[in-house]
């Protein structure tokens, strides 16, 4: 497992997004959340190529969080199937890793 990980889902809807984004910092599963969008998104769904405008938001975590961060998503979001991606993150300054531990242990208010 990673120690550092950026996670990352669309939705159709900002409101979504920002309540996504808040209930994970809220409850400390996330570092920070950053939502950008409008993006426009092509894609396949059941057989036809759809296009959709949707928000983009990107998590910023450790590893041990990962499995709670998809249910949170998983149960805010509109999507049958919606995206949610893990990458490791490889490096970073010393300060802003640090900073991310602190801000996802749990208790610390």
């Amino acid at each position: 497992m990673q120690p550092y990980v950026q996670i990352t889902t669309t939705t159709g809807d900002h409101a979504v997004a920002e309540k996504i984004a808040v209930e994970l910092v809220d409850h400390r599963l996330v570092a920070c959340a950053q939502i950008s969008g409008p993006v426009r998104s092509v894609y396949r769904w059941q057989g036809k190529v759809e296009f959709a405008e949707e928000f983009v938001v990107h998590m910023k975590t450790t590893g041990e969080h990962i499995e709670s961060v998809k249910r949170v998503i998983t149960e805010l979001h509109p999507y049958d199937v919606p995206e949610i991606i893990v990458v490791p993150i490889v490096d970073g300054s010393r300060e802003y890793l640090l900073w991310l531990d602190e801000e996802t242990r749990p208790g610390d208010e």
